[in-house]
C-alpha cells in the first residue's frame, strides 16, 4: 500500500536572547507562531519573523520551521 503525506500547516517558532542566567549562561525564550499555512514560502516566513523580532526587546537568536503533516494510506 502506499503511504500519502497530507500536510496539515506549519509552526515558525522565533527563539530569542533574554539575557544571562546566575550560572552566567544565556538565557533563551521560545516564541511559537502556529497554524502557519504550509504553502508560505521560507522567504515570507523569515519576513514575518524578522517583523516580529523588530517588536520585541530581546535579541532574535534563531528563527526555525516546523511543517507538520498527516500519513494515509491509499
Amino acid at each position: 500500500m502506499a503511504i500519502n503525506k497530507v500536510p496539515t500547516g506549519s509552526v515558525l517558532k522565533l527563539v530569542f536572547n533574554v539575557g544571562i542566567g546566575n550560572n552566567g549562561n544565556p538565557v533563551f525564550r521560545t516564541k511559537s507562531l502556529n497554524n502557519v499555512k504550509s504553502t508560505a514560502t521560507d522567504q515570507d516566513l523569515f519576513d514575518v519573523a524578522a517583523t516580529v523580532a523588530d517588536m520585541m526587546d530581546y535579541t532574535l537568536s534563531g528563527i526555525s520551521r516546523v511543517d507538520n503533516a498527516q500519513l494515509a494510506e491509499d
